[in-house]
């Protein structure tokens, strides 16, 4: 069907009236793509249907990757790029009248997903496939995503993100592989024939878990793997008749909307208890749902489930499917009759997880109540888990009840995820050097005591395919004409660009390369924010999730530094800045959206003032998603890393970045520390306070973010006309008192004012570097050499090869 344009073009034309009963002529646009992921699909699918076949038959060892995100963008053009037919698509829908360009920009990005721990479970999964690894997805297919963010007057404001309002022609539903979740209800106990304990759990709220599956296809290989999500519905239908005839329309389907909420959005707001527990019912949702069906699965080439962890791992991605460690002790001992010794052992084998932060209100804790309510057999399994683990510590640590406290999974009326995670997996890992060192020496330190084999780091990686290959195609050739093709299979030949770096001919290349770039997101800011901005500018980025920690503050607040600057100085040494901003705020996280008010005020300001509007710029660019930073990515100068020292666990932005040639301007935190260690000082602009010294001041006090205020008449300016009413005229004074508050009043948690200065200092280093071409070329390209260490190929083979002891298969298609 690819092999050529004629058969394709038959194809697609035949597909037509089979899929849609309609001719390409009186086709929408939607339909053209959907009939194009149908075929593509076809083709996928042979190879699918032959990797599970080879899987279930040669009895391999898979990984399964429990992730509450999956951030997968789009998958027409990389499946088109992996199956080598995106020249003979092209061209056979060209000679029909269709643009292929059209049709993948017509695809949606899928809701699966907010940040990098998304962005890294579907780096992941890519990595897994190409390779050639056993290893799937397990999560939740979201109707309505996270959100679709607008700015509205400055405001974040919050829509749905219908994004399979135009179906998913990815995904096949398997209503037949269905299971049934059980929530509520109570847990009584009796004896069976054989005189065993047996646990039946009564008047439960039964959820149907109906798992869609998306194919993960390998890069120019026959592997498919599986990204499996699961959709929840009534078991029944939940619709009550006498209600409807009575004319109340909303009790007679409540029930069915109640069930299928667990599945509509991602991170519902949990400002409130409703919320709150509905997020609870999401992780035991697919938790349950997706370890019955492994299960199942296993039992169809295996009877012995004692042999569970010589073939599967579950490997939990943060605390959120952490209730995979009693779900699946469960399973073991209430559904398959195992004792608990031999439930715990297999448990215990088949589990690893990875934590992604070490900020406490992450490190998830439930409130007893609230767990018991909704599941009230893991509870008492949790229970009974906490009970023998704290019994084993009082003999260890005799009378230490603070520190056993610490290490407990039940204490002060919660229950400690992270903590239940760590004594019921085999292997525990952090996602960057500095990040894993903080686990085992400060945030988990008592556990590490007790289990220090299972800790380990793994730096987080990203897939070279979509991040070069597919989103920046002209400077893939460019590097390929240097050094050859082996990068594209082996990443880490990159570092064959370092006997280039002083090349000024190379420099000159990647120099019209990235103008190209810059030219293709300027093109795309006018048309979504009306501005228009310089592609000679220096475009300095700053994409990711809205947090104080994160520090676009800090950012913002220079930004307004140099327009007093500016102002008061025309004739400074300047080159023209315009500073890109993009990333979402959670619903409830009013801090982090009265920082997105204050940037795009801030830009207005700016944008307005006929001074400095040729020189300065600010944009903020709406709903950043996947294929969003695509475009951000090859166009970026200058990546912003500038989290507080030791709160970013890795970063993924930066190793995007790094690998399309910007120069990081970043603190020593997370992986910052390793790609300054891999590409070296001169190819790197640090600042602030390093995370020894962040340590320190979090533990012993000493610093006086007031005192920094009353001192340097630059912050001083800043803050007052932040807060002073006549600077931002249109807005309230209360709209951005927080601001002030949480930087003097609270002591500024994140060290904005104290790391004010170096980062100035820093930002003059970026401007006197940018104007050395040679210098700032050489800078680029040593970036891009070294950024093959940072590929997921190469985390997956870390992890595959430690961790999760896979072999790699070549499944053959069926014939």
């Amino acid at each position: 069907m690819l092999e050529s344009k004629d058969q394709f073009k038959a194809a697609y034309k035949q597909r037509f009236m089979s899929l849609l009963s309609k001719t390409i002529n009186e086709a929408t646009l939607v339909d053209k793509y959907v009939v194009l992921a149908s075929l593509l699909r076809e083709e996928i699918s042979t190879k699918w249907v032959s990797t599970n076949d080879y899987y279930l038959k040669q009895g391999k060892r898979q990984v399964y990757y429990f992730s509450l995100e999956f951030l997968v963008g789009q998958f027409l053009e990389l499946n088109l790029q992996y199956l080598d037919a995106e020249d003979t698509c092209r061209e056979g829908l060209a000679d029909l009248g269709i643009s292929l360009q059209d049709l993948i920009e017509c695809e949606p990005d899928a809701g699966l997903g907010n940040g990098g721990l998304g962005r890294l479970a579907a780096c992941f999964l890519d990595s897994l496939a190409s390779l050639g690894y056993p290893g799937h997805g397990c999560g939740i297919r979201y109707k309505y995503g996270l959100f679709k963010q607008q700015v509205v007057n400055g405001y974040q404001v919050e829509l749905p993100d219908n994004w399979l309002r135009q179906s998913n022609p990815w995904e096949i539903r398997k209503p037949d592989k269905a299971v049934v979740v059980k929530m509520n209800g109570n847990v009584r106990s009796e004896l069976d024939a054989n005189g065993r304990l047996t646990y039946i759990h009564e008047n439960y709220l039964p959820v149907l878990a109906v798992p869609y599956d998306m194919p993960i296809l390998g890069s120019h290989n026959d592997t498919v793997n599986t990204l499996r999500l699961w959709s929840a519905e009534s078991v029944d239908d939940s619709f009550d008749f006498a209600s409807f005839s009575r004319g109340d329309y909303t009790s007679a389907v409540s029930g069915k909307y109640s069930v299928e909420a667990i599945s509509e959005v991602l991170y519902p707001d949990d400002s409130n208890y409703t919320n709150r527990l509905l997020r609870l019912k999401q992780q035991y949702f697919f938790v349950s749902a997706g370890l019955q069906s492994i299960v199942r699965r296993f039992r169809l080439k295996q009877k012995d489930l004692t042999l569970l962890p010589d073939f599967i791992v579950i490997h939990i991605n943060d605390t959120h499917p952490a209730l995979a460690v009693p779900e699946l002790m469960r399973i073991l001992i209430d559904d398959e009759g195992f004792g608990w010794d031999e439930a715990w052992d297999i448990t215990t084998r088949i589990i690893a997880y990875t934590n992604h932060t070490i900020l406490p209100e992450a490190l998830e804790t439930w409130p007893i109540d609230i767990f018991r309510e909704l599941m009230p057999r893991i509870y008492m399994i949790v229970e009974e888990i906490n009970r023998r683990f704290v019994a084993d510590l009082h003999q260890r640590y005799p009378g230490q009840d603070e520190k056993i406290g610490r290490m407990s999974v039940i204490a002060d009326g919660v229950v400690k995820m992270a903590n239940l995670a760590v004594v019921g997996s085999f292997s525990v890992n952090g996602v960057a050097a500095v990040h894993s060192e903080l686990l085992r020496n400060v945030v988990m330190k008592d556990l590490y005591e007790v289990f220090p084999w299972k800790f380990n780091n793994k730096t987080n990686g990203i897939t070279h395919r979509r991040w070069m290959i597919k989103s920046n195609p002209d400077m893939t050739e460019a590097i390929t004409d240097v050094i050859g093709d082996s990068w594209i299979k082996n990443p880490c030949d990159l570092s064959l660009l370092k006997e280039h770096a002083g090349d000024p001919a190379m420099h000159q290349k990647l120099k019209q390369i990235k103008r190209l770039d810059k030219e293709r997101l300027a093109g795309y800011i006018k048309k979504h924010n009306d501005i228009d901005i310089d592609p000679d500018s220096i475009f300095d980025v700053q994409v990711k999730r809205i947090h104080a920690y994160k520090r676009q503050l800090l950012n913002a607040i220079h930004i307004h530094y140099l327009y007093n600057r500016l102002l008061e100085d025309p004739g400074m040494d300047f080159y023209p800045h315009t500073f890109i901003f993009a990333g979402k705020a959670a619903p409830s996280y009013y801090f982090a959206k009265t920082i997105i008010k204050y940037i795009n005020e801030l830009a207005q300001v700016i944008d307005n003032d006929v001074r400095v509007r040729d020189k300065l710029k600010i944009v903020f660019l709406e709903n950043y998603n996947v294929g969003l930073a695509e475009l951000i990515f090859p166009a970026s100068d200058v990546s912003e890393q500038i989290s507080t020292a030791s709160k970013e666990a890795s970063g993924t932005s930066n190793m995007k970045f790094m690998l399309n040639g910007a120069i990081t301007l970043g603190t020593d935190d997370g992986a910052n520390i390793e790609i300054r260690q891999l590409v070296g000082d001169d190819n790197f602009v640090l600042f602030g306070l390093s995370v020894d010294e962040v340590l320190d001041y979090y533990k012993n006090g000493g610093y006086n973010s007031r005192a920094i205020y009353e001192s340097d008449p630059r912050v001083r300016q800043v803050l007052d006309q932040i807060t002073g009413g006549s600077f931002f005229p249109y807005v309230p004074r209360e709209d951005f008192a927080s601001i002030s508050r949480a930087l003097l009043d609270y002591n500024d948690e994140f060290f904005v004012l104290k790391d004010f200065d170096s980062y100035v200092t820093a930002q003059q280093k970026i401007n006197r570097l940018y104007q050395q071409p040679d210098v700032w070329g050489s800078m680029s390209m040593m970036n891009i050499a070294m950024a093959g260490h940072f590929s997921a190929d190469n985390t997956i083979e870390q992890y595959a090869n430690e961790i999760w002891k896979l072999e790699k298969c070549h499944p053959t298609p069926l014939g």
